[in-house]
């Protein structure tokens, strides 16, 4: 491709999220990767490494985006692309040995927490959720004074969607005392706000639907790692599983890393705008965002973040008087009132989305009822905050 390890370490990730993964430089080459739509690749005699063979096993189209992915998360080697987020999540609760110990945070993105807990309840593991913001009670879930040592520590930083920071230096060092793998879902901060590798995190995860891919159009997970010997393991997991991207998917993720960089710069910028003003809004119970200095993973998030972010959360006052809306349902009226902010799930896309998180009966119980969790997108800041303050407006009196 077009872009050495040697050559990546030396670009800033804007150029690397652009130059990476590119054709050879030969003439009459195209710019961009071509789409390939093959299930099998010719060959005789027995496979050797390097071959493709089947299109379960490999695809042209897929190397791009893996190479692009790899370098940006600094890893040594390429990444491994998948069907979806919770396709990655399955193949990297796969390296939890039968009945190991798998510590994960309390406050999550749900799927991860739904699978872990089904692997529990049918006794592949045993899981232990903790507040992954209080350091000294993850220590001590990882080695507990009775009971086994952990064998994996799930990390997710900011978490999803209560945007917990995690001391992620520290928590890595002791899970590796401890002997544990580290997994980092950095789902929310990219990598080009945070690279969990550089902070001894053993293996990244992605949902590129979210900002990778960044246009709502696709489906589709990844993971990274620098460790030969877990992407062989990680790489086994998906061709036997078959929890293989589709290769047109794949293709247009490529094409929407390209714009990652501008797209992370505008969203961030607004995220900062937005959350301050709504900080000191009355209809506002309180907010979430390490962008504030008010915000209690603030200082951890300055230290190992390049940013903080384009998530920000919410929680909408009750109203009182002859409305008397709790919480939850101010929320959903302020939410229905929105006329450019979009009402859906998911996150990271060029279009700014909103939801309350507790509709999804899988969400914690400890996530307030009236929480929003707000994706800032790259429209115009002041067109966002007037919809948002139009909309609140409709909660008054």
């Amino acid at each position: 491709m077009s872009l050495s390890e040697e050559q990546a370490a030396t670009l800033s990730a804007e150029t690397v999220v652009v130059a990476s993964g590119r054709p050879p430089r030969t003439r009459d080459q195209p710019v961009n990767p071509p789409l390939v739509l093959s299930s099998t690749y010719f060959g005789t005699g027995p496979l050797g490494d390097g071959d493709r063979g089947y299109g379960r096993y490999s695809n042209p189209t897929w190397d791009p985006f893996e190479e692009a992915l790899g370098q940006l998360e600094g890893a040594e080697l390429p990444g491994l692309l998948y069907a979806s987020g919770l396709a990655a999540v399955s193949s990297a609760l796969s390296l939890v040995p039968a009945g190991g110990v798998l510590v994960m945070p309390s406050h999550s993105y749900a799927g991860s927490l739904v699978m872990a807990t089904e692997l529990a309840e049918k006794g592949f593991l045993e899981l232990r959720t903790v507040d992954i913001t209080d350091t000294d009670a993850v220590l001590e879930q990882l080695t507990p004074a009775e009971g086994a040592a952990a064998s994996m520590l799930w990390l997710e930083s900011p978490t999803n969607p209560m945007l917990g920071v995690a001391d992620i230096r520290a928590l890595t060092a002791a899970a590796h005392d401890a002997g544990a793998i580290v997994v980092t879902d950095n789902t929310f901060s990219t990598p080009l706000v945070q690279q969990p590798l550089s902070l001894g995190s053993d293996v990244v995860l992605h949902s590129v639907t979210k900002y990778l891919s960044g246009h709502s159009d696709v489906v589709l997970g990844a993971l990274v790692t620098s460790d030969a010997g877990l992407r062989a393991t990680l790489l086994h997991h998906r061709t036997i599983h078959g929890g293989i991207a589709g290769p047109f998917e794949a293709w247009l993720a490529l094409r929407g890393l390209r714009t990652l960089a501008l797209r992370i710069e505008r969203s961030q910028a607004s995220a900062v705008v937005l959350a301050d003003r709504l900080s000191t809004h009355p209809g506002i119970a309180g907010i979430r965002f390490p962008g504030l200095a008010s915000d209690p993973g603030h200082e951890r998030a300055k230290d190992q973040m390049k940013g903080f972010g384009s998530i920000l959360c919410i929680e909408v006052a009750p109203v009182g008087g002859a409305q008397g809306l709790s919480g939850a349902d101010a929320a959903d009226r302020m939410i229905r009132a929105l006329q450019l902010w979009l009402p859906a799930t998911s996150l990271g896309g060029v279009e700014s989305l909103i939801e309350r998180r507790r509709r999804h009966v899988a969400e914690p119980v400890s996530v307030p009822e009236n929480l929003v969790r707000l994706s800032v997108g790259i429209e115009n800041v002041e067109d966002l905050w007037a919809d948002l303050e139009q909309a609140l407006a409709t909660l008054d009196g």
